[in-house]
């Protein structure tokens, strides 16, 4: 995955102290690149002697150098007042996610004059990038030592990034959606004009033929595949001919994102791949996942637009399990089944070695699902999905509990509100599928479709109050 790239454009108004506005400038970018993030920074040095944003002589010169780099986000920190027209006309141009903020001031000196007044003139960049219709993000005025400050800027990174992924998004859809799956149906003329998803596809003899000439034309890919799979899963119950099958099918299903440019995949996953291949694809959708292209089942394109988002939304850290919403816990009201047939990622497994097996449903038993219940903990469920004309995304928090066994990948979760989630998705535009991460990235959507014009956050838990609330940081004393 190509690294975020950051217009890192620090401003100032010649009126206030340069020296500060530099002392600023520098304590910032220290300070942004001490959070840990896996970004890149595009700074001003070189256009001009201060490496500041102030001159508008130097716009065109700004808008290029970040264009030719193509940076995916501006971030525009007010060392003191800064330039608002400038600010604005620059973001105007990119196009792209905007962060403004500013260090909160100190006390006027003896004399009774201030060095900065940041937080004057926020309001009027605020009120300039308005005027230029540009959707901004802003974090409170705070210190740069605040847990304020650090909360905001890494939620816009990875809104930053959830949006530089989501414009970029193509998928690769191996054959159409299975007959009786109609709750699954997408527009996807609709996808393009709207959002600029492309889909790519192809049939199912294409993906066949593909995973049979694996063995000949891929052999080193093969083999760590094969060995992948043998060294991390019991495969007592298949035979080595399957393994070689599925292994061949990853590897193939891997190579036609690539040459495609896809960046997520949704296949026809039963029942005429196993007749074409005599396997099925779970485990090779597991593996493929892990490795940060995600695949959804019964050809699910919104399912796949979902798990990209979610993804992304961990910088690509961290992988996402694509589930049926499916039974309620027999014991505990608020208590839901995450399951689907063998496809959640293998490193997610509390099992050391998950079993690999037949499948549990058909007459035939194909094998090639991975059988496993996933870890527990805190989560994020999310669901794109939309119909006539209008899309928006459901957003909720759950935690894993114990609850009895099942076939397939599985994972028991608990909501705050069992029934109020029930309505959502019955009533829609939602359905059954699901996409589950192992992070709170809920802050991070939300702050993403403000960037998605058409795409509405549909948060449950927490509520939209509450999560403006969060970015704001009104639960610190600051």
């Amino acid at each position: 995955m190509k690294k975020l790239k950051l217009a890192f454009a620090p401003t100032r108004r010649s009126v206030f102290s340069k020296e500060d506005a530099l002392k600023f400038k520098r304590l910032i970018k220290e300070k942004i690149q001490s959070f840990g993030l896996d970004f890149e920074i595009v700074d001003l040095e070189g256009i001009n002697e201060e490496g500041l944003l102030f001159d508008r002589a130097d716009e065109a010169r700004i808008i290029r150098r970040f264009r030719e780099e193509n940076v995916d986000a501006l971030f525009v920190p007010h060392c003191n007042f800064g330039t608002e027209d400038l600010v604005a006309k620059i973001a105007k141009a990119l196009d792209k996610p905007v962060l403004l903020w500013g260090p909160r001031d100190e006390a006027p000196l003896e004399n009774g004059m201030r060095l900065r007044d940041t937080q004057c003139g926020m309001f009027a960049t605020g009120k300039v990038l308005r005027r230029f219709n540009v959707t901004f993000t802003y974090i409170t005025n705070s210190t740069l030592e605040s847990e304020v400050f650090e909360r905001g800027f890494k939620n816009f990174i990875a809104a930053a990034n959830v949006v530089k992924h989501f414009r970029d998004l193509r998928i690769l859809q191996i054959s159409t959606r299975p007959s009786d799956f109609w709750s699954v149906m997408c527009n996807e003329g609709e996808l393009l004009e709207k959002f600029g998803i492309q889909i790519h596809p192809i049939t199912l003899d294409e993906m066949s033929q593909a995973t049979l000439k694996v063995e000949k034309d891929h052999p080193a890919e093969l083999d760590e595949a094969i060995k992948y799979i043998k060294e991390t899963l019991d495969w007592s119950e298949v035979e080595d001919e399957h393994i070689t099958r599925v292994a061949s099918l990853k590897v193939a299903m891997k190579n036609y994102a690539e040459e495609t440019g896809s960046s997520a995949i949704a296949i026809q996953c039963w029942s005429n791949l196993q007749d074409l291949i005599g396997i099925m694809p779970c485990l090779a959708n597991a593996i493929l996942t892990d490795e940060q292209i995600p695949v959804t089942c019964e050809t699910d394109i919104h399912g796949a637009i979902t798990s990209i988002m979610v993804q992304a939304a961990t910088l690509n850290t961290e992988p996402t399990f694509f589930a049926d919403i499916t039974i309620r816990h027999p014991e505990n009201p608020n208590g839901e089944l995450l399951f689907h047939c063998g496809n959640f990622p293998v490193s997610l497994s509390v099992e050391e070695k998950p079993k690999l097996r037949r499948h549990f449903l058909f007459d035939d038993h194909a094998p090639g699902t991975h059988e496993c219940e996933i870890k527990g903990g805190e989560m994020t469920l999310a669901r794109f999905d939309g119909d006539h004309g209008e899309y928006s995304i459901l957003l909720g928090q759950a935690k894993g509990i114990e609850g009895p066994y099942s076939r397939g990948s599985y994972v028991w979760v608990e909501v705050n509100d069992w029934p109020l989630w029930e309505e959502k998705l019955v009533k829609g535009p939602y359905i059954h599928h699901s996409v589950g991460i192992h992070a709170n990235v809920i802050p991070i959507l939300y702050e993403a479709c403000q960037y998605i014009p058409g795409l509405t956050p549909d948060p449950v838990d927490p509520t939209e109050q509450e999560i403006q609330a969060w970015l704001r940081g009104s639960d610190i004393n600051k």
